[in-house]
């Protein structure tokens, strides 16, 4: 371009040394109707008390906790998980500086406000958060959707511990204690007190009772040609045994139950999840986080180390309880929740229960029906009698009652009846594979609690519920996980993770009302 072109240019003032007289309020840099005026309306509206009890008088003055809420819950709506981001934020972005009112406390403040101060009491600001949108007319109470998902921790993926593993170890050291014994038996008989091994088959082995008894072997065997593969045996087991054993308690007492845990997490248990970083759906250590909602608007979570849906249904529900002191009219749920010890348990708390079993779906086609004509569940069963018709109009016969126990110590009961000349029927090998007489087993209650689900579910009511479950709960997670990029923990430990869930769930609530 040529030099009188360039002097015929024209362009708006730009100086950025230029000083103000006057300089802009941060405000008038806000838009009326940003998402950060919600954070700052609504935090300003709640009862923020239990949050300012953690706080002691004396010392030197802190950060208003109710800015250092608004900057965290603000950072959660638009991404910033990382500490060190916020504390970036908070010199970069207007609408951080405009809610902490041009304060600049650094991350380690931010971290130990996250960590230390919110915890035990987040979930009493997240309840009040819930109730002004209650109030609002936003959400309602009463009828709940419920669904879990897989979020992975913050812990090595490769660094583990595992239930079955401890187990194989133990059983090692009785198996080789045991042939310690043995052969000391056979080489100095008479120096032997007790002619019979060490009985930890019935006792439960632990470290003191292994180190008597390896002491009393190598006692025995001291002054006695020892083969060199036994002494280096003996050997191992007095530097090693005990002290694997005490390492397996104290793992056992951090699994309480579960089949695994991660070393950098201990309150992480390995889990398959649906999008895992490898692609080959591996277990990653993880927690199973559980929400309800309400048009779409979190209401209730709960954080869990078991993988498994089916167990999380009643803590998740105490949970609701002790948080509103008061239970949902109504709870839908998917099929991960239909056992028999939650439709007992929501039959017992009076809550209605929309929640599928594992075979609704399948059974309500006319395809399944005509799969399986013989299946335990198309014969007729005569209450008066306690007995079933099996396929040829043959009565088969109450022969006993078993108890069962559930991972989760819930107690069932299981009716047995027995059909009689099987080997003569003509639907032999048609109607069951087994040999001899055909032997079903029955769970009545777990029956009738089905049977009041199908009810329930195809009602005008449930089929309502069964519509709207998918579009409530589910898009939540999708909207976390997907749109915004949570898929793992930032904090370690149950506790922490706890907050960090709930400062999401705050979050969510108020991007969905700022919407």
């Amino acid at each position: 371009m040529s030099r009188s072109k360039l002097s015929k240019l024209v362009f708006k003032p730009y100086s950025p040394n230029q000083m103000m007289l006057l300089p802009p309020s941060l405000d008038e840099l806000i838009p009326v109707k940003h998402p950060v005026r919600v954070v700052n309306e609504v935090i300003d509206s709640i009862d923020i008390s239990p949050l300012l009890q953690n706080y002691k008088s004396g010392g030197t003055s802190s950060y208003h906790p109710k800015m250092l809420l608004k900057i965290m819950v603000y950072a959660y709506m638009t991404n910033i998980y990382s500490s060190r981001r916020m504390e970036n934020a908070l010199r970069e972005n207007v609408f951080f500086m405009w809610l902490s009112s041009m304060s600049y406390p650094d991350h380690n403040t931010i971290n130990r406000f996250r960590s230390e101060r919110l915890a035990g009491v987040l979930k009493d600001i997240f309840k009040e958060v819930v109730l002004l949108l209650s109030e609002q007319g936003l959400i309602s109470l009463k009828e709940i959707y419920t669904d879990g998902t897989k979020i992975e921790a913050n812990a090595n993926r490769y660094t583990f511990v595992w239930g079955n593993s401890i187990k194989h170890h133990k059983d090692r050291i009785k198996q080789q204690v045991n042939e310690l014994w043995k052969y000391a038996q056979g080489v100095a008989a008479a120096e032997m007190e007790d002619p019979e091994p060490p009985d930890f088959d019935n006792t439960p082995i632990d470290s003191k009772k292994v180190k008597e008894t390896i002491d009393k072997i190598d006692e025995v065997l001291k002054d006695k040609e020892v083969d060199k593969k036994v002494k280096a045996k003996l050997n191992y087991a007095k530097k090693n045994f005990a002290a694997n054993l005490d390492k397996y308690a104290e793992q056992e007492k951090i699994l309480e139950g579960r089949n695994s845990y991660s070393k950098t997490d201990h309150d992480a248990t390995f889990m398959r999840m649906k999008d895992d970083h490898m692609k080959n759906g591996q277990l990653k250590a993880g927690y199973n986080v559980q929400i309800s909602t309400a048009n779409q608007y979190i209401v209730n979570y709960s954080i869990h180390a078991n993988p498994n849906d089916t167990l999380t249904l009643k803590p998740h529900l105490d949970e609701h309880l002790q948080t509103y002191g008061v239970l949902p009219e109504s709870v839908t749920a998917d099929a991960g929740y239909g056992s028999e010890e939650n439709y007992q348990h929501l039959e017992d708390l009076s809550v209605g229960a929309f929640v599928k079993y594992n075979l609704f779906d399948k059974e309500q086609t006319t395809l399944d029906k005509s799969k399986r004509p013989f299946s335990t569940d198309k014969l007729h069963y005569n209450k008066d009698k306690n007995e079933y018709t099996c396929p040829i109009g043959q009565p088969m016969q109450h022969i006993g009652t078993t108890k069962k126990t559930t991972a989760s110590g819930f107690a069932q009961t299981i009716d047995r009846y027995q059909a009689r000349n099987c080997a003569r029927c003509p639907l032999n090998g048609r109607c069951h594979k087994s040999q001899g007489n055909r032997i079903i087993e029955v769970n009545h209650n777990l029956n009738l609690h089905k049977q009041t689900a199908i009810e329930r579910l195809n009602s005008d009511e449930g089929i309502k519920h069964r519509k709207q479950r998918p579009v409530d709960v589910e898009p939540v997670f999708g909207n976390i996980k997907q749109n915004h990029g949570f898929r793992r923990f930032m904090l370690r430990g149950k506790v922490k993770v706890s907050i960090e869930w709930g400062l999401l769930s705050i979050a969510q609530n108020l991007r969905k009302k700022a919407a």
